[in-house]
């Protein structure tokens, strides 16, 4: 590992001259970005008159509190999450292994059976009790039976059920609602794909289609919309990409094309991601922008077009960290999308999986490792596919593949290739 970086970029003499350059026509673009430039470069300006340009640090212990208060208690405000409770329980159980921090096995057992009680009878997990199951939330509750990875948290999983569920929302073109009687779009793909595979549920009648349909919302820009003929998105882009990945036809995609425009998503003075052309840095964008690089790098490779040499991932690393630990910390735990802005659980998940995958580069014979600040910045590696720790997906993989697929003789052989 190389050792730590301790010169910030973000101070350096030609940080400023990275500022948006408006040519003298202001628009409602153009003010936006201006204010959100003015508020980073005020916070890296206080960092460096506090801190004396010693390196940023991770508030570990704060994020740690921030997090565990949250699996048993939250305040009023997140009522409007009501139907998205399998999602706080995947933000933070993820956020906690990324620090390293166990979670009790008294708190793991209630999360499992708090989960249970989410299982829809028909299959598929709902937003809470007693709610219709939904794609997103069973990818959620099935990413944190994973990461609780003990055998009372896989036994939640109704196999079965969760097979004739997927079938229910599977439409002829390939793609998936999201629901009885909701929308289509490629969240709901890669939903689909990452907890069939998780759970070795896959067929082949299930995803027929899907990957031409995902090659579909592809467009222009390079990167991928909801649906096709739609504008390309930074999440859109990272469910395509990472469910094509699972299927194994990312040869499908335009490849060099969708590289050009993720890579032109770092903001040039922020470091972080903008999730669209022309709109605002984001810290959760650390995650959908950046995580698309492993899978890139890894696509590539396959196509003959990247090099094992290589000891980094196509984006600049230093500058998202230092974008991350800078402007994305609240003093009392918890992440955020950037300066100004409130922390809560989904941005303290994504900023800690961008800043993870900022850390760590995975090649097939190498680890290469760039740390901004001191090794205590150190967080875990994050599976760029399924974004739960490597282990936490082998360990379930393993689990799942001794298992027969449902409605087929004898166990599966065949392992995602990841």
């Amino acid at each position: 590992m190389e050792e730590p970086i301790s010169v910030l970029r973000c101070l350096g003499e030609y940080h400023s001259a990275e500022l948006f350059n408006e040519d003298n026509v202001k628009t409602v673009t153009s003010i936006e970005q201006k204010k959100v430039e003015d508020s980073v470069q005020d916070v890296f300006n206080a960092y460096k008159i506090n801190h004396r340009l010693s390196p940023p640090s991770l508030q570990r212990e704060q994020h740690y509190i921030y997090l565990k208060r949250g699996l048993r208690h939250l305040s009023d405000a997140y009522e409007c999450l009501d139907a998205s409770r399998p999602w706080l329980c995947y933000w933070i159980l993820h956020s906690l292994e990324l620090l390293d921090e166990p979670v009790p096995s008294s708190v793991a057992s209630d999360v499992c059976k708090f989960l249970a009680r989410c299982q829809s009878p028909s299959g598929g997990f709902a937003g809470g009790p007693r709610q219709h199951a939904h794609l997103a939330p069973t990818y959620a509750a099935v990413n944190a039976l994973c990461i609780i990875g003990t055998e009372e948290a896989y036994n939640v999983i109704d196999r079965q059920k969760l097979l004739d569920f997927l079938y229910s929302l599977k439409q002829p073109d390939g793609s998936f609602i999201m629901h009885v009687g909701g929308e289509v779009d490629v969240r709901s793909a890669y939903c689909a794909a990452s907890v069939a595979s998780l759970t070795n549920i896959i067929t082949a009648p299930l995803f027929e289609g899907t990957p031409s349909w995902i090659t579909r919302c592809q467009n222009w820009e390079g990167g991928i919309g909801g649906v096709p003929g739609l504008e390309a998105h930074g999440g859109y882009t990272f469910c395509g990409m990472a469910a094509m990945v699972i299927l194994q036809k990312e040869h499908m995609l335009d490849l060099k094309s969708l590289l050009r425009w993720v890579t032109s998503k770092q903001m040039r003075f922020e470091g972080g991601f903008q999730g669209r052309c022309n709109k605002l840095v984001d810290g959760c964008y650390s995650f959908w922008q950046a995580g698309l690089l492993p899978l890139l790098h890894r696509a590539l490779h396959t196509q003959g077009g990247s090099s094992l040499s290589m000891t980094n991932w196509m984006f600049h690393q230093q500058a998202l960290q230092e974008y991350i630990l800078v402007c994305c910390q609240n003093p009392s735990g918890g992440l955020l999308d950037k300066p100004g802005k409130s922390r809560d659980f989904y941005h303290t998940c994504y900023c800690l999986s961008g800043l993870s995958i900022a850390q760590h580069f995975g090649s097939w014979e190498i680890h290469h490792e760039v740390i901004v600040g001191k090794e205590e910045n150190r967080l875990a590696p994050t599976h760029p596919v399924y974004n739960i720790c490597p282990d936490k997906v082998a360990q379930a993989v393993q689990h799942f593949h001794q298992m027969a697929v449902p409605g087929k003789s004898g166990a599966s052989s065949q392992t995602p290739n990841l």
